[in-house]
Formats: C-alpha cells, structure tokens, sequence
C-alpha cells in the first residue's frame, strides 16, 4: 500500500470532527473474491427490469461505515443514474428506464444534462467499499460525510474544491476520473434513499490526492485554532451584551 490508511484516516476525523469515518472507495477490474460480498436480497424488479439489493449506490455509503464488503453491478441496478455515473451502464440504456423519465418528466433535470454527467469511463468488475482504516489496497476514492464548518475547513484548505449538486453521486467519478475533490449539497433522489442527514454534505478526494489533502488540512487547521482563540478573546469584552 502506498500509505498508512488507518494513520491518515484517523488525522482525518480529529482535523474535521468527522461523526462518520472516512470511506475507501475502489473500483476494480476483476471480481474481487477476497473481499466479502455484500448480504442483500433483490425485491421483484420494476417494469422496467429493475432491481438491486440496495434503492441506490449511494446506500452503500451508510452500509460501509463499519465493514468492508464488495458490489456488482446488479447490486447497484435499482438506480439509473448511479449505475451511469459507476460505469456499468451506458447513457443508451440509462435514458431507456423509467426512473430516469421519471425525474425528466419532474423537470428535476433535463435531456440535455445527462450528457454532462462525469462517469466512471472502465466498466468495473466490482466497487469495493469500506472503512478507510481499513482498506488492504490503496483506493481510488475517500469518501466523507460532512457539516458546514467541516466543508469551510475543506474548503479553506483546497481552493480548487469543486462544489456539486445533482446527483451526488457524480463526485465519485470526478475524483477518479479527473482527479479532482468534489463537495456535493446533495440532491434529493440520494438524500432520500440514504436518510442522510439534512445538515450532511458529502466529499469525494482522489485516493492519490490524500496525504496531501490531510497536510493542507493540518496548516489550515493550525490556522483556524489561532483566528478561534484571537475571537473568543476578543469577545470577552462584550461579555453578556455579545451577540
């Protein structure tokens, strides 16, 4: 492995306060047995051929904060757009279904956007998720649940963040296909299905990108220790009037 992941992963949390762990993300070219597969029955599929052992990928961000497991991309196949944006299936066969023309007919997004949607340009075998602690391979994607002041620190640290919307699962090709951090408000298909909280935004950093995102994080955080002290001194002298 190219670094400590427990060790970073840990630096990760106490930076941020992070409430849920980092998570590895690893996209693979062969089925990887060594990993558990992921435990899941499929209900009966949609019309339109449907089904999957989780509504949508994004699930299986809150199913891996406590164990490694592997997917396939039947395991993924209730989604559309998650399944597009994780390679397995093409812009043709996405735009056949009818959880896609379910949200066009809501003008929640238009014909012409799905096009621009970042995707995962290899078709994987399988997609790995797991506590970043614990990952075994050096991953492809770091993913992070985040709050306000998590994200401003993110921000502070990386001016060349990327803020996202819909659908929050396209950060998750940015970092591995561009090689770019991406901060996504959600959208609220995945804010659905996850039961995400309302006050969680999510992150997505290019595995080769970490250690350096985790020292520009340690200098921004020093930073803000030293503006947080100057401004709780400062307002000792407003005493009960603050605010």
């Amino acid at each position: 492995m190219r670094h400590d992941y427990r060790a970073l992963s840990k630096t990760l949390v106490d930076l941020l306060a992070l409430s849920a762990p980092p998570l590895a993300i690893t996209f693979t070219q062969e089925d990887a047995t060594d990993v558990p597969r992921y435990e899941g029955t499929m209900p009966a599929s949609a019309p339109d051929g449907r089904t999957g052992k989780v509504t949508a990928g994004c699930v299986f961000w809150m199913k891996a904060v406590d164990r490694t497991f592997r997917t396939h991309a039947e395991d993924h196949g209730n989604c559309s757009v998650g399944s597009l944006t994780h390679g397995f299936i093409t812009l043709d066969t996405a735009a056949k279904r009818d959880d896609v023309k379910a949200l066009m007919e809501a003008s929640w997004v238009t014909p012409e956007v799905f096009p621009q949607i970042p995707v995962v340009k290899q078709r994987p075998a399988s997609v790995i998720y797991g506590p970043l602690a614990d990952t075994r391979v050096d991953p492809d994607v770091v993913f992070l649940r985040l709050n306000g002041k998590q994200a401003m620190i993110l921000h502070d640290a990386l001016p060349d963040l990327r803020f996202e919307g819909k659908p929050q699962c396209h950060i998750i090709p940015i970092a591995k296909e561009e090689g770019q951090v991406a901060l996504s408000v959600g959208c609220m298909l995945s804010r659905t299905r996850t039961g995400m909280a309302n006050s969680e935004m999510t992150c997505a950093i290019p595995g080769t990108r970490l250690a350096d995102v985790v020292a520009r994080l340690q200098a921004t955080c020093r930073a803000d220790v030293a503006v947080a002290t100057y401004a709780a001194d400062d307002a000792r002298r407003f005493g009960a009037r603050s605010g």
